[in-house]
């Protein structure tokens, strides 16, 4: 497959207004392609488009106010882009949200509206707009998985259910569309610096002061700038790769997911403690369930 050509190119992107989403905007743009934006920030997706129109006056730009929760919303705003940008040569599915607390400590309603906008959208916009990318010779899908579509800590059943969903998902699609000559990349982004764990939903059960120590902690390990992210998928997309995992953080979970899978999270205990603090691990980690010890164990772990 031919490397994927921006200039030109009208990219459809949600989540446009803030971190990955907003980077990807100025990446984009930089590049030459044009935009179709999805947020439902009115007042920051006004900025992002205003500071993209004075970098670069001559891309053409579409906004769309949407609530991806709503799927009635998301269904009329998605047919409305099909009709009016025909060949659309890229789409991007980053929008995200995020819930905190135990699978007990969350209500289904909650549950629900995680796998709306991190899943339901995803498929609901890509089925709409797949005749679109039909129709332009060498277009791409991405969608946005994350860490937690490569292992599942304690306290994101919803959020990990989501991103596991997105990662199958996509991965099927690949096969299905490689005969289509259309590529398909699944982004895992480690920890990037976007207000996704500030603008988290809290469960019902679970007390505001501990949620609070916890996501503050958790915030700690943000340290990828979302620029920096945004470059990274851009060059996964020109080179059409399938995968695309950014920062250690996403890449060495990965490499204990598949080399442990039952270990790994002892690991990544240890490691959260060391940078976070114990309150981070318990966001992010379930306790080791007891084992009866057995030869080769104290190795197994190790190499783990």
């Amino acid at each position: 497959m031919r490397r994927f050509v921006f200039p030109g190119a009208t990219a459809v992107l949600t989540g446009a207004a803030s971190g990955i989403g907003e980077a990807l905007v100025h990446s984009l743009a930089r590049r030459g392609s044009d935009l179709v934006l999805l947020d439902r920030d009115a007042g920051r997706l006004d900025a992002v488009v205003a500071a993209v129109r004075a970098a670069h006056p001559d891309r053409q730009l579409t906004t769309y106010l949407v609530d991806l929760a709503d799927a009635a919303a998301t269904a009329r705003v998605a047919e409305e882009i099909r009709q009016r940008h025909p060949a659309v040569r890229l789409l991007v599915n980053n929008a995200g949200v995020a819930l905190g607390g135990r699978f007990d400590q969350v209500s289904l309603d909650d549950f629900g509206w995680v796998l709306d906008v991190n899943f339901r959208a995803v498929v609901q916009l890509t089925h709409t707009l797949l005749p679109t990318l039909r129709a332009e010779p060498g277009a791409h899908l991405v969608n946005v998985s994350s860490l937690f579509g490569l292992i599942a800590p304690a306290g994101q059943t919803a959020y990990a259910a989501s991103k596991f969903a997105v990662r199958g998902f996509t991965e099927a699609l690949r096969q299905e569309l490689a005969g289509d000559g259309i590529g398909v990349t699944c982004v895992h982004p480690g920890g990037i610096r976007t207000r996704i764990a500030q603008n988290a939903r809290v469960g019902g059960g679970v007390p505001a002061e501990e949620f609070e120590t916890s996501r503050r902690q958790f915030e700690k390990l943000l340290t990828i700038d979302p620029a920096r992210a945004a470059e990274v998928i851009l060059r996964g997309v020109e080179r059409r790769r399938g995968r695309v995992l950014i920062g250690w953080s996403a890449r060495l979970p990965d490499l204990l997911a598949r080399v442990a899978p039952a270990a790994y999270p002892r690991v990544l205990a240890f490691g959260l403690d060391r940078v976070a603090g114990d309150s981070a691990r318990r966001l992010t980690t379930a306790p080791a369930a007891p084992t009866t010890r057995r030869p080769g164990a104290d190795r197994a772990g190790k190499a783990a």
